[in-house]
């Protein structure tokens, strides 16, 4: 008898939307470069046009696109449609936050429910918002870290996917503690993606 043909499952596409150099972008690219994973980085978005990071995200050969913020004021909704065209003319499939310094209307989250993961450096729901490591040396905490999660309309609150631990060391700095946290970021985002893209994780 003939063997059956077995089509291999499509990789989701996935944007990234970052603000900045995007260190966590790269980590993404570079676990998505295994042809067994089951995500690719289809797109890297930014809301700023001099972010470092789309020069990296061009010369690994994936597409970039430019929502500029100061082209629309401050009217979000305008923003935030034009960003989800791009989305969808990318048919992009999920939508990871890399350092995108930008707040997120419950309009665009609702549309993305379950389909968009955010990386925030700190055990939450400890230390939401800003500043997070100097923070975290004034409460005197003995553990530090980093959380990816799935984004709901209020500010770091959503399903927790993947957390990792850092110790705070006698001496620690904000700058030595958010190098340490940032290190563990680089490994947990590309695992929580992973558990995403595969079906693993949900976000209800």
């Amino acid at each position: 008898m003939p063997k059956e043909s077995i089509t291999p499952r499509a990789r989701k596409r996935v944007a990234v939307l970052i603000s900045g150099r995007g260190s966590n972008m790269v980590a993404l690219i570079e676990a998505a470069k295994d042809a067994s994973y089951p995500a690719e980085i289809a797109l890297v978005a930014s809301n700023r046009p001099d972010a470092a990071g789309l020069a990296t995200a061009r010369q690994a050969g994936i597409a970039t696109a430019i929502v500029d913020r100061m082209t629309y004021g401050k009217d979000r909704e305008a923003f935030e449609r034009a960003l989800q065209a791009v989305l969808e003319d990318h048919r992009i499939d999920l939508v990871c936050l890399a350092g995108f310094m930008r707040l997120l209307t419950p309009w665009f989250v609702a549309g993305w429910h379950g389909r968009m993961l955010n990386i925030h450096p700190a055990l939450l729901p400890a230390f939401k918002g800003l500043h997070t490591h100097a923070r975290a040396l004034a409460a005197g905490v003995k553990t530090h870290g980093a959380t990816v999660h799935f984004v709901a309309a209020e500010m770091d609150s959503g399903p927790i996917i993947l957390q990792a631990e850092v110790p705070v060391l006698a001496g620690d700095r904000p700058e030595t503690l958010a190098a340490r946290v940032l290190a563990v970021e680089h490994k947990i985002y590309p695992q929580a993606l992973r558990l995403v893209a595969e079906g693993r994780a949900r976000a209800d």
